[in-house]
C-alpha cells in the first residue's frame, strides 16, 4: 500500500518542516516586531490622552507597562494556538513568536546584569525542554525552542540590541 501524500521520504519531510519552521518562524517574528511597534505606538498615544509626556518626562513604570501589556497579548494569542487543532508543524513555526518574547523580555528587563540575562534565558530554556520531555511533544518543538535559543544568544553575544 501507498501512502498518501506528497512528501513519502521520512529524512526529507524532517528537514523539510526544520526549514519551514527557520523561514516562516523568521518572517514571523519580523511581523510580530512590527505589531509590536505598531501596539506601542497606539498604546503611547492613547495613554498621552490622559498622562502628558515627552523624551524628557521619567515614567519608569511606563516601559515595563507597555512591554508587559504586549507579552500578556501574545501569551493569550499563545494560548488559543497551542489549544487549537492545528498541526505540530504550525504551532512550532508560531512557537518561534512566544519564546522570542521570553528570551527578548528577559533581556529588556535584566540588560544591567549579562550573567543574569544568560542564567535564566538557560533555565528557561532547560526548563522548556523537560516540559516538552515530560509530555513527550514532537521533536520539532525542541528544535525550535533550540534555533530560537541559540539564535538570541548568538545575537545578544555579538552584541546585538533590540
Amino acid at each position: 500500500m501507498k501512502k498518501s501524500g506528497l512528501i513519502k521520504n521520512k529524512s526529507l519531510k524532517n528537514i523539510l518542516s526544520a526549514l519551514a519552521v527557520a523561514i516562516f518562524g523568521f518572517i514571523l517574528l519580523n511581523l510580530t516586531f512590527l505589531f509590536d511597534a505598531l501596539f506601542q505606538g497606539l498604546m503611547g498615544r492613547f495613554i498621552g490622552i490622559f498622562i502628558p509626556f515627552n523624551p524628557d518626562t521619567k515614567l519608569y513604570w511606563f516601559p515595563i507597562l507597555m512591554h508587559g501589556s504586549f507579552v500578556v497579548i501574545i501569551g493569550i494569542i499563545s494560548w488559543f494556538v497551542f489549544k487549537s487543532k492545528l498541526k505540530e508543524i504550525y504551532k512550532a513555526i508560531y512557537m518561534t513568536v512566544p519564546l522570542a518574547v521570553v528570551f527578548v523580555t528577559i533581556g529588556i528587563f535584566l540588560f544591567q546584569w549579562p550573567i543574569a540575562v544568560y542564567l535564566l534565558g538557560t533555565l528557561f530554556g532547560i526548563g522548556a525542554l523537560y516540559y516538552f520531555y515530560r509530555t513527550k511533544q514532537h521533536w520539532i518543538y525542541y528544535y525550535t525552542l533550540i534555533l530560537v535559543g541559540l539564535t538570541l544568544a548568538i545575537f545578544t553575544l555579538l552584541g546585538g540590541e533590540i
